[in-house]
């Protein structure tokens, strides 16, 4: 069951020369479910004030039972109200989610989710349950 929490997720990703602005677009949507895009010259940012858009990292982390390494990830970058983490953008490409420790392992740049809420801890939770 997906809980009621207020909060407010964002996905950015950097465009680069090499790559089609609509691909980029596309591997955001393998991410995240029912987000709004705005797409820049080198840069796209997709946000979404539902949970449920995590769905399909959830999913994910479940299916590989990575809940203890995205835990640490979320926990290390807590700030307040505020987390982030990495996701491979080439892994997303082909509807995979992966995540990244650092940036420079994903050779094209990696995909930044940042998640902020009130009840932090609670979207956490959820996630990684």
């Amino acid at each position: 069951m997906i809980p009621v929490l207020d909060c407010k997720i964002e996905a950015f990703c950097e465009i680069n020369p090499s790559e089609d602005p609509e691909k980029i677009e596309q591997v955001m949507t393998n991410v995240l479910n029912n987000a709004e895009f705005k797409i820049g010259k080198d840069s796209i940012i997709a946000t979404s004030r539902e949970i449920e858009s995590l769905s399909k990292i959830r999913e994910s982390i479940q299916k590989h039972r990575s809940q203890n390494v995205y835990l640490r990830f979320l926990d290390d970058n807590l700030d307040g109200d505020e987390t982030w983490f990495y996701l491979n953008k080439q892994a997303a490409f082909v509807n995979s989610i992966s995540l990244c420790e650092h940036a420079d392992e994903s050779a094209l740049g990696p995909i930044k989710i940042t998640l902020r809420s009130k009840n932090i801890e609670r979207v956490i939770e959820w996630l990684t349950d």
